[in-house]
């Protein structure tokens, strides 16, 4: 019987939900002081944050799993989404035009979140793993910050370039994945306290500290896989 454990639900409903609103304010551009930045800036660094919990105390192969469960709930929302975007509106509703400049924007935005998410994800996932591996479970700060360096530059990059190409100059995109970049990595850094607090949390609830030395690192496999 596959292990059973109290808190992984509840972290996964955590993480798909941060997904789905990072892609609905996403569509909002916003400046902090001289820095022009996604309003998602505020929200999606802590699904980066999750992925390292989910992969550090319950392994690879589960991360992968959920990371899966987000990548399906945010095609649901696309799809939704732009069908309610073409329903035809009723007389005395006057909103139509708003909903469509907002939400109507939001399939293009989940498309390239879809991209970026999976690459980032994946990839951020895969390096705190083998990192965990490397450094025999040591230096938990090491690998959380490795990993969104490396998950974080890819998802940054494809992300606001398929989103915004064609809509914002090419100064402004560029402005935003430097800015946006550096922004999320300062969060990872700023939150591992809190991320060393509910790892250590959640070993010793769950009686689980995963090292996925058997791990097959395929992210399109489903279920808990390994090579042997």
């Amino acid at each position: 019987m596959p292990k059973s454990f109290r808190h992984l639900d509840t972290i996964t409903v955590v993480f798909v939900t941060l997904l789905l609103l990072s892609n609905i304010v996403a569509v909002k551009i916003s400046s902090f002081g001289s820095l022009i930045l996604p309003a998602a800036v505020i929200l999606f660094p802590l699904t980066y944050i999750f992925g390292d919990v989910l992969t550090e105390v319950y392994g690879f192969a589960r991360a992968r799993k959920v990371i899966w469960l987000g990548f399906g709930a945010n095609i649901a929302m696309a799809l939704i989404f732009t069908l309610v975007a073409k329903l035809p509106p009723a007389a005395p509703w006057p909103f139509q035009t708003d909903f469509v400049h907002i939400l109507g924007q939001t399939p293009r935005i989940v498309g390239a979140s879809i991209i970026a998410y999976f690459l980032g994800e994946f990839l951020n996932s895969y390096v705190l793993a083998k990192i965990k591996i490397r450094m025999n479970g040591k230096q938990l700060w090491i690998r959380t910050i490795a990993s969104t360096i490396v998950g974080e530059a890819i998802d940054t990059t494809l992300f606001i370039t398929l989103a915004f190409a064609g809509v914002m100059p090419a100064s402004i995109i560029t402005s935003l994945i430097i800015s946006s970049y550096l922004v999320k990595v300062g969060i990872e850094i700023i939150f591992t306290p809190v991320t060393y607090a509910v790892v250590n949390l959640l070993k010793r609830r769950e009686n689980e500290d995963y090292y996925d030395r058997d791990t097959n690192f395929n992210p399109f496999l489903v279920g808990h896989k390994t090579n042997v």
